[in-house]
């Protein structure tokens, strides 16, 4: 067996390091790519941005939202009122919850021309309505009970709508605003 000299020793020594070295360096590349992230101060920014964004645009959300429950609103209004007009004409000018029969169920229920429940609930000669399917609820307070009373809408938030008994007047009732409606 012949035995290595000297300098193939140290060559040979000098290789492994070498591939040390370099085993070494590409792991620490390596891990630099794998905890390579955002910065705390990107972060930052992106958060102030984002912040930003949001106090541009939810004031317009809520405008929206504000404009729709109007409009909702104003719709209800306008449907009851047209269908007080119709049990108006169809009942010898007398309002609903004039007599016997409370406005809920005069508005919901068959009625006779004398404004009592009808003895059947279906259309046939003689019965009138149901006018509507249900009272609407007020978009503004959630509320579909409808006070009654001779003088106009307080706009007390009591209830969801207000109905004058004397002059056959519906309004809202959350507000003092929308009760002028």
């Amino acid at each position: 067996m012949k035995t290595p000299s000297p300098i193939c020793i140290v060559g040979e020594k000098r290789k492994n390091m070498q591939k040390r070295v370099r085993g070494q360096i590409n792991s620490s590349m390596a891990i630099n790519k794998l905890v390579r992230g955002f910065t705390l101060v990107e972060v930052l920014i992106i958060v102030v941005i984002l912040g930003i964004l949001a106090a541009i645009v939810i004031p317009q959300f809520s405008d929206a939202s504000t404009e729709a429950k109007l409009s909702s609103l104003v719709n209800d209004l306008q449907t009851v009122r047209s269908q007080i007009q119709l049990y108006k004409l169809q009942h010898k000018a007398a309002l609903p919850g004039a007599g016997a029969v409370p406005f809920g169920d005069a508005m919901t229920k068959c009625t006779d021309l004398d404004g009592k429940l009808a003895t059947t609930q279906a259309p046939a000669d003689g019965v009138y309505g149901p006018y509507l399917q249900k009272i609407p609820k007020n978009s503004f307070n959630d509320n579909d009970e409808v006070s009654i009373g001779a003088a106009s809408s307080p706009g007390d938030d009591s209830s969801g709508w207000y109905f004058n008994s004397t002059t056959g007047a519906f309004n809202a009732n959350d507000s003092a605003a929308h009760a002028a409606l």
